[in-house]
Order: structure tokens, then C-alpha cells, then sequence
């Protein structure tokens, strides 16, 4: 069986272990992944962050081989084909993101999550494949009677943040994203069809989440990056605006049908639709946008050329929401500024919540298992008190607005 060999920056030589995974690779909806960024626009902040969803798909793949191989060698028992079906669903856990992912899912898609067009791409492709992709796509969706296959997809010690927590970090230069995934996934055992990790992992398992939390304040979610994101979103839903009202507007074929008609879920049923999807990229979006911000409508080319020439929102973030009456105040005066109407303003005077959950206990939480058989979730176990914390949700608001406004704008 011929197998191929890769050579990935974070985990150095990768093989991929069977033809049928090849295909898969080679597929040309799995080869657009090349070029879809990990982490969006993060680039703006982080300038090395350039690293695709194809980079990352094929390092999950690479360390569910090894997690497979440290559980064999543990006993459990894991079939080939098992072990084929579990490549293939985490190959296609990202399949069906978008450019920008996010900020697709809230302007020019409605009612359809990456999730859900990730789902419509598995059967397709599975149709291509004959039906060679049944076990993987089962293990995916949790169908698969050993959910412990499931949980190294997806779950809160899944092979996907074992990938991208390193991966993220190596490329955005933030080394507290660095954890110990290696000694992690030699620590893996299975209780009752359940992923479970040797109590000495502890520590590393302590640094897994708090590398996990740190990594969405100081990436994920740093301010800069929400702010352009905003941005991104705004602009696509103006044009979006603009497209269905019939105005002139750039775009390759694939965007200008987003663009141009209503698409929601039902609409992802008729296969053109689905196709479409699949042939947007990052190079769909930021080449229309740098045409975009010499367009005649006044909106639009603020909006595309505040992107395009990284003059970010002024955002902050704080602990209570923002009261809609200042946020109000904002937009009017930015209104007046620009000579647009207060609807018009809330293109760019923008307010919002964002969410940090690290750990979360009541679904598949981690469990340490003791010498004596005896579990108990990290939480309890862990003396560093910090890891209870971390097992809540933190809820922070954001406002944010252009640049020509001053931060005094800010106060109440």
C-alpha cells in the first residue's frame, strides 16, 4: 500500500497512511482549503498568521494517526477500518468553511452554518467516493457506536485544538498557545467508550486549557481582530445590499450568485448552489473588495477601502453591554460626519458580545483517571484553582466606530 510523505513546520514529517485519504486530499473541494487562511484576517495583527485550513487539516490528520496508535498500544482494540474512518472525518471536519468563515455565515449566507454546509459536503463527496466515506462521515456525526472515535474529532481533548492551539501559535509568534500535545495524546485512555487521560497528564492537561483561553484573548478574539472582522462583515452585507437591488458590482461568478439572490439552507439543496460554495476562497473576497473601494456607492468604497488600507475601528471591550442609548449617540454623530442617515451609520458604528468558553465541563468533560480506576474531572482534580474558574463562560461587549471619531466617544 503506497503511503505519502509531507513536511508540515509544526510536526515535521507527515505521512498520509492510505490511497483513499490521497484521493480525498487531492479532491479539489478538499484542495480550496489551500487557500482559506486559518485564522481570517488575524494577519493584521499578526502578521505571520498566513498559515491555510489545509495546513491545519492535514496536521489533525497526522495526530489522529498517533493518538489511534498510542491507544492500540494500549489495548484498545481499533480496526483499520476504524482507524480510516476516524482520518477521514477529522481530514473533513473543516470542509465546509468558507473564506472569512465567520463573517460569510453573517452577511451574504443566511441560515446555514459552516457546520451545516460541512454536512451537505460530506454526502456529496461521499456520493463521489461511492460510498467509501460511510464510516468516516458516522464517526463525524457521533453515529458511529465507539463515540471515543468521535471524541478524538471532536470533542474537549480532540486531535482539531491539539493541531491548531500549536499551530496557531507558531505562526502568530503568541508562545502561550504552546502545549504539550504529544505527551497529551501518549496519555490517552478509554473508560466505558469514553476518551479519558492518565491523572500524571495533569499538568498538561492544566496548561492545555490555559494555553486554550489565553490563545482566544490574544488571538481569537483580540479586539483588533473582532474590529476587522466587523468590518469584513458590513462590507459584504452592503454589498449584499447592493446586489439584490440589481446595482453594478464586481465579483467572480460564484460570489456574484451570494451577491445577487437570496441564499439560505433550502437554496443549499440545489447542487449549483452548493457548487458555488465551494469555489469561494480568501481570493474571491479581497479581490472584489479591492474593487469594490473605488465603487460609486459612497457606503461600499468607505467600507472597502477602510479595510483594504487597515484603518481598523477604534473597539473596546468591556463587562457590562453598552447602553444602546450612547451607542445611539455614536452612530448619530457619525451620521452627521458623513452626511448618511443613522441606518446607514450602523455599517460603521458596530456593538456586540463575544464569549470566551476554555473548558466546559457538562459536555464530555475532561476526566483523570487514577491508578485505582477511580475519575474525576479536571476541575476537581486540578489544585490550581484557576482551572475551576476557567470552566465559566466569559461574556465581554464591544463598541466600536471609525477612526475620524475621537476615543472620547467612548465615555458615556
Amino acid at each position: 500500500m503506497s503511503t505519502k510523505i509531507l513536511n508540515d513546520p509544526i510536526h515535521g514529517f507527515i505521512t498520509v497512511p492510505h490511497p483513499l485519504l490521497l484521493r480525498l486530499i487531492d479532491h479539489p473541494w478538499f484542495q480550496r482549503l489551500r487557500y482559506i487562511k486559518q485564522l481570517g484576517l488575524s494577519h493584521l495583527v499578526y502578521p505571520g498568521a498566513l498559515h491555510t485550513r489545509f495546513h491545519h487539516a492535514l496536521g489533525a490528520m497526522h495526530l489522529m494517526g498517533l493518538a489511534i496508535e498510542s491507544l492500540r498500544g494500549k489495548g484498545h482494540a481499533i480496526t483499520d477500518e476504524e482507524a480510516l474512518g476516524a482520518h477521514i472525518a477529522i481530514l473533513l471536519h473543516d470542509i465546509g468553511h468558507g473564506p472569512f468563515s465567520h463573517a460569510l455565515e453573517h452577511s451574504i449566507v443566511d441560515g446555514i452554518s459552516h457546520e451545516g454546509v460541512g454536512a451537505l459536503v460530506m454526502d456529496k463527496l461521499n456520493a463521489d467516493f461511492e460510498g467509501a466515506l460511510d464510516l468516516g462521515i458516522a464517526i463525524f456525526h457521533d453515529r458511529y457506536p465507539k463515540h471515543m472515535l468521535h471524541q478524538l474529532v471532536s470533542g474537549q481533548l480532540d486531535v482539531d485544538r491539539m493541531d491548531y492551539l500549536n499551530r496557531d501559535s507558531f505562526y502568530t509568534g503568541v508562545s502561550e498557545g504552546v502545549i504539550g500535545g504529544d505527551r497529551i495524546i501518549k496519555m490517552l485512555q478509554v473508560v466505558d467508550d469514553r476518551l479519558v487521560v492518565e491523572e500524571k497528564a495533569v499538568y498538561s492537561i492544566e496548561k492545555f486549557i490555559v494555553a486554550r483561553r489565553l490563545m482566544y484573548w490574544q488571538v481569537y478574539l483580540h479586539k483588533t481582530v473582532l474590529a476587522c472582522e466587523q468590518m469584513l462583515v458590513q462590507t459584504l452585507r452592503r454589498a449584499k445590499t447592493l446586489g439584490l437591488e440589481g446595482a453594478p458590482l464586481f465579483g467572480s461568478p460564484a460570489l456574484l450568485g451570494f451577491l445577487r439572490e437570496r441564499r439560505d439552507r433550502a437554496s443549499f439543496n440545489d447542487p449549483k448552489v452548493l457548487a458555488d460554495f465551494m469555489r469561494l476562497d480568501d481570493h474571491d473576497i479581497m479581490g472584489a473588495v479591492k474593487v469594490w473601494a473605488d465603487h460609486p456607492d459612497r457606503l461600499l468604497a468607505r467600507l472597502s477601502a477602510d479595510l483594504l488600507d487597515r484603518r481598523t475601528l477604534r473597539i473596546r471591550l468591556q463587562n457590562e453591554a453598552w447602553q444602546e442609548a450612547h451607542v445611539s449617540r455614536v452612530r448619530k454623530a457619525f451620521a452627521e460626519e458623513m452626511g448618511i442617515t443613522e441606518k446607514e451609520a450602523g455599517l460603521f458604528v458596530l456593538s456586540g458580545h463575544i464569549v470566551n468558553n476554555a473548558y466546559d465541563a457538562t459536555h464530555d468533560g475532561i476526566q483523570l483517571l487514577y491508578k485505582d480506576g477511580q475519575l474525576k474531572d479536571i476541575a476537581e482534580a486540578s489544585d490550581n484553582l484557576g482551572i475551576a474558574a476557567m470552566s465559566g463562560v466569559v461574556e465581554k461587549h464591544y463598541l466600536a466606530f471609525p477612526r475620524s471619531m475621537g476615543k472620547e466617544w467612548f465615555e458615556g
